[in-house]
């Protein structure tokens, strides 16, 4: 199982946002600290507010902040919701699928169950298991960012 860049980016960005739960942070900031790009960062922030996982708003004094509770952000359920539209192998995919075997493959069958096990496990694991009393990540996210690429 492989998750996209998308869901990557988004509990990278979900993490960071944990870490500092008093203000709103700029996409500037988590663009930064977590070496994304601003501009794939304001696409999946948009996708992150719609799915109410953030809380964002806009103008000068503008920001982001988590849309709910840490320990109520499931990582499995951000998972599904950022994947659900990106196929597990070529018989998946509607548009795109060329596969021959797809009448007769029961492989399909065992990958869904795969996955659907993938996602469980972790709808076990919330945001604040990821970010408390981690105090590693917490140097990571508190460093310059210049001092983290040297």
């Amino acid at each position: 199982m492989r998750i996209t860049k998308r869901t990557n980016i988004a509990i990278r960005l979900l993490m960071f946002c944990a870490f500092n739960p008093d203000r709103l942070v700029t996409k500037t900031e988590i663009a930064e600290r977590c070496n994304i790009s601003e501009s794939h960062l304001a696409q999946i922030v948009n996708r992150l507010g719609q799915l109410g996982f953030l809380h964002t708003q806009r103008g000068r004094t503008g920001g982001v902040a988590l849309g709910r509770p840490m320990a109520e952000i499931s990582v499995g359920e951000v998972f599904r919701k950022l994947e659900e539209n990106v196929p597990v192998a070529e018989c998946f995919a509607d548009v795109d699928n060329t596969c021959p075997l797809k009448a007769g493959c029961r492989l399909r069958a065992a990958l869904t169950d795969a996955v659907e096990a993938f996602y469980r496990r972790l709808d076990d694991v919330t945001l604040d298991a990821l970010v408390c009393d981690n105090d590693t990540l917490l140097a990571i996210f508190s460093a310059p960012p210049c001092a983290k690429r040297a």
